[in-house]
């Protein structure tokens, strides 16, 4: 495969998984990530350290199955998929989300989504870049966007 394919077909890989996403298709989701992902590993984390839960590092399809079960205790009102830019092992996102914890914090949050692919075209590595401090908040309850 050409740079520009590699590319491409990841572009459209991380585009399926947005789709799946939006359709609560968690199945379809852990089909297009490799048996040992790695979601949210930082060498340090602030947010991590500050318990975080849905951004707290996980390995495996288990891991990322967990990381979906939090999300789908939110109320998402938003969640818009703003570009998508592809290299030959990783697609950035750019993303828009609006969402409510179940203990009521809210955040809205321009983010970045980074997805590192493997040589079999599985995704082998997500990170969130987030507004750190909305997050934290958001975690304890806040709302951030009164």
């Amino acid at each position: 495969m050409t740079t520009a394919t590699t590319a491409t077909s990841h572009a459209e890989t991380v585009q399926a998984l947005y789709g799946a996403f939006g359709r609560g298709d968690v199945p379809a989701i852990l089909e297009l990530v490799s048996e040992d992902v790695r979601w949210e590993h930082w060498a340090d984390s602030y947010l991590q350290r500050a318990g975080v839960p849905w951004l707290t590092p996980r390995t495996g399809r288990e891991g990322v199955r967990e990381f979906f079960e939090i999300i789908a205790t939110f109320d998402v009102t938003e969640f818009s998929v703003l570009d998508v830019i592809a290299g030959e092992r990783q697609v950035v996102a750019e993303i828009v989300i609006d969402a409510t914890t179940p203990d009521g914090g809210r955040y809205r949050d321009e983010e970045l989504h980074l997805w590192t692919f493997d040589g079999g075209g599985l995704i082998c590595r997500m990170r969130h870049y987030v507004d750190t401090a909305k997050h934290i908040a958001a975690a304890s309850g806040e709302d951030t966007t009164a």
